[in-house]
């Protein structure tokens, strides 16, 4: 049966959470999302789950299966001063005991919809689809909008097309009320086939569709209806010719005139999830009506399993957030294979709906690498974002969209390496327009760098970075001018306090009506220390672009008190190679090395691929962020007396022309982790015969290959949720865009599974029943278990009934560290046998 870890460590599974905190779009108030437990009792994930073309559906709620969910929302006033966190109201009219999710605000902050569902607790009642409510923002009172229609949220729950109209994705109305049933007889064998030559590889999904009758699964729960309603008057109306379709998205044009509407449809596949299905994307009015089709994209079962590499026909369909109504996507040049040698690779087009939906597209944008994405600010400059995953390469340019050829007239701002993390110039700031957009930030007025305009030559933005350094993290916003490039400071990240920033609170209205200047502007940040849980504050500029006064509005309770003072240090160290490495050594309270002599050490890690050693070798942290502890973290053994080395960089680098990170794998990942194990020794914190060495998924693959590959640094290992035989992952993994024929030699030596016979100490694997992420089946241990058992090793192999690939019953959380708890005590600490 289940057990129960040591009782230092139920705290961690335990404590309660605090609630989440959004912004209204005025800017004025705080809704409160509270929280449950964290973690769910094991007989909710026990719940039927119909699992169709990569997604796992509860067929009671028509939703996707293991929703997490608030259990209150309350309201109050965007606190002055501190004394003034936390005085919120409870939401007035819910039903009691309701679980709440898909909470939103109205474009102009007057409302807030959100769904309920019962949990089919005992005295509840029974459980079924979700529920569409709506509650007055100054009011608090909450009523539902839709009593007589079920939604169904498996991808698309509702969407505000304006003020006043939501439209929301119903069960059809005329849907029998069974689900087909599968034929007692089978309809005959199960058949696929592939032409030749035609090439189609794809990754080991889970769940795919199986047969026609799975077909049928997929079209009976998917498969939706669009409803307008008023919100004040709860009026519907059909939205659209009232099909049922497999509704995948619907997204109004920010003035609510229009929708981009998206739908899944026949002819389905056994060999890909539903994102590669055929997909019909169109432009709808504001009664449903299509007035543009965009793209009938068809199945995508032969995208290539390489970096960059995208589908073929229009894709990433959005509006322009600084436009009424117009509408924009990019297409490959290449086919959607970036192997291609082509110039351009990508077109952006783009319609304005709103003055001719029937217009002939406008050439936006040229790429020659791969299209990125636009931060969009106006005919008169937006930005736009292009990579290359080869070189790392990133270019950022400045465009006029309104210009008759404004690719033509854009201009570099900068072009770097984007693994280099100490350059990063940082990422614009948005701010919040009236119809709930977001567009680019211009801060006009007086500024340290010049008179900011609100168009053309002069404009200022704004700048939001994480400032990597050698000395950690410093996050910071600059003031950034357009023409010239120069860059001044306002705010930074002071120690001994790790600060991010969040958005801008002082953004609302339209670009005419609210100008962001120096002087008003109000910024959301957060701030935390290693014994100080993270909390907001709202900071309020100056005149002269420094920070002025700044007032707290939360006031979270620290989640592990009796752990809040934990000694911590960022080590720094050397690969033999030279390579430069980094990780956040942690022991428990009141250690002192000199007095206390080494300890028994948890490393936990997961390695990473890089294209330079000057990449690999920089700091991407900060030694003064939280020590936050979750119930699946490795830092839950400080409770138990052990010291942790969590995250030490284990780099596998490619560097040069033609160079794959794996084929010297084993090497880089030995030589790290013989770094890092000699460091914490040397430094006398670490017994060097009680170490153990841990990760989960690419670091569980990790541990077992640092147990076959380096015997002498560890005494154990723990692999949670692991792949260890890469030919069952043949067509790539993680970053590996080879297949295993054209690198059988990587892909063998890189697998624990071919490896087993080396494998002398003991490992305990720990995978979830039901773990749907592609590459790490149950098999995977399963298969690994045997052969370390054929070959003699001590080995223990626990599967996790009904968990995934991350695992979150409190039975399985408790379990999983009950049997980790021995598994170190055991091996690691004092007077433990040796393997």
């Amino acid at each position: 049966g289940y057990r129960r870890p040591p009782d230092a460590l139920t705290q961690f599974t335990e404590r309660p959470q605090s609630p989440n905190v959004t912004v209204s779009p005025d800017r004025r108030r705080l809704l409160y999302l509270h929280k449950p437990p964290p973690l769910p009792d094991v007989a909710t994930l026990a719940r039927e789950e119909v699992k169709l073309a990569g997604v796992r559906i509860d067929a009671a709620q028509n939703s996707t299966s293991r929703m997490g969910h608030q259990t209150k929302l309350a309201i109050g006033a965007m606190p002055a001063r501190e004394e003034e966190i936390g005085a919120a109201e409870d939401f007035v009219g819910t039903p009691e005991n309701a679980l709440i999710n898909y909470v939103s605000w109205s474009p102009d902050g007057t409302k807030i919809a959100f769904t309920t569902r019962s949990s089919g607790e005992p005295g509840e009642p029974e459980r079924g689809p979700l529920t569409l409510w709506i509650a007055d923002a100054h009011t608090r009172q909450c009523r539902v909008l839709l009593p007589d229609r079920g939604l169904n949220t498996i991808f698309e729950s509702y969407s505000w097309l304006n003020d006043d109209v939501i439209v929301a994705c119903c069960i059809p109305e005329n849907r029998p009320k069974e689900a087909p049933k599968r034929p007692q007889t089978p309809f005959g064998p199960r058949i696929q086939t592939n032409r030749g030559g035609n090439v189609a590889q794809a990754r080991t999904y889970a769940d795919l569709l199986k047969d026609s009758h799975d077909a049928d699964l997929f079209d009976y729960y998917c498969s939706s209806e669009l409803v307008a309603v008023d919100v004040s008057t709860g009026a519907t109306k059909t939205w659209g010719d009232g099909k049922a379709r497999i509704y995948t998205r619907c997204d109004p044009s920010p003035d609510g005139k229009y929708a981009i509407v998206e739908a899944i449809h026949r002819p389905y596949s056994y060999s890909v999830p539903c994102g590669r299905f055929p997909k019909k994307v169109w432009v709808a009015d504001s009664d449903g009506k299509v007035v543009r089709e965009v793209a009938d994209l068809p199945l995508a079962e032969n995208v290539p399993i390489v970096h960059n590499a995208t589908r073929k026909g229009p894709r990433a369909v959005n509006w322009r957030s600084d436009k009424s109504a117009s509408l924009y996507w990019t297409e490959a040049q290449d086919e959607g294979d970036p192997r291609v040698e082509v110039s351009p690779r990508d077109v952006t087009y783009t319609v304005d709906v709103g003055k001719d939906p029937a217009a002939t597209p406008k050439t936006l944008f040229q790429t020659d690498y791969r299209y990125g994405g636009v931060a969009w600010g106006g005919d008169d400059m937006s930005i736009l974002y292009e990579s290359w995953y080869k070189t790392r390469t990133s270019r950022v340019w400045v465009t006029s969209p309104g210009d008759a050829d404004p690719n033509a007239t854009k201009r570099m701002l900068w072009e770097r390496d984007y693994e280099d993390s100490y350059n990063a110039p940082g990422s614009f700031a948005t701010r919040r327009t009236e119809d709930g957009s977001y567009i680019l930030a211009r801060v006009v007025g007086p500024t340290p760098l010049g008179e900011g305009k609100p168009t053309g030559p002069g404009v200022k933005l704004l700048l939001q970075g994480d400032g990597a350094n050698p000395e950690g993290d410093r996050p910071f916003i600059d003031l950034f001018d357009v023409d010239t490039g120069a860059k001044h400071r306002m705010w930074e990240s002071k120690p001994p306090y790790l600060e991010h920033p969040g958005s801008l609170i002082s953004d609302y209205g339209g670009p005419e009506a609210a100008p962001v200047t120096l002087e008003t502007m109000r910024i959301l940040f957060s701030r935390e220390s290693p014994s100080e849980n993270s909390q907001f504050f709202s900071l309020q500029m100056t005149a002269d672009g420094s920070p002025g006064k700044e007032v707290k509005i939360s006031n979270f309770p620290h989640p592990h008190p009796d752990l809040k003072e934990l000694p911590k240090e960022i080590i720094k160290y050397k690969r033999d190679d030279g390579v430069e490495l980094n990780g956040t050594l942690y022991t428990p309270p009141g250690y002192d090395a000199a007095h206390d002599g080494p300890l028994p050490l948890l490393m936990w890690a997961y390695p990473r691929e890089f294209k330079t050693k000057e990449a690999a070798s920089q700091l991407r942290d900060s030694p003064y962020r939280f020590t936050g502890i979750g119930p699946s973290s490795a830092l839950v053994w400080l409770a138990r007396g052990y010291a942790v080395l969590d995250g030490p960089a284990l780099p596998i680098i490619g560097e040069g022309e033609g160079v794959e990170p794996n084929d010297t794998y084993v090497e880089q990942l030995v030589a790290g982790a013989r770094a890092a194990v000699n460091e914490v020794v040397a430094r006398g914190v670490a017994d060097p015969e009680r170490i153990a060495v841990g990760g989960h998924s690419y670091g569980a693959f990790m541990a077992a290959n640092l147990l076959a590959h380096a015997p002498d640094l560890f005494a154990c290992a723990i692999a949670r949720s692991g792949a260890y035989n890469r030919t069952l992952t043949p067509f790539g993994f993680q970053a590996e865009e080879r297949t295993l024929w054209e690198a059988p030699e990587t892909y063998n030596a890189m697998s624990p599974f071919m490896n087993a016979h080396k494998i002398k100490k003991p490992i305990l694997l720990i995978h979830g029943e039901e773990d749907q992420n592609s590459g790490t089946h149950l098999m995977q241990s399963e298969r690994f278990f045997s052969a370390l058992k054929g070959n003699g090793a001590e080995v223990k192999l626990v599967i996790l009934p009904h968990e995934s690939h991350g695992y979150r019953a409190k039975e399985s959380i408790n379990h999983m560290l009950a049997e980790t708890s021995d598994w170190l005590d055991a091996h690691c600490a004092p007077g433990a046998k040796k393997a």
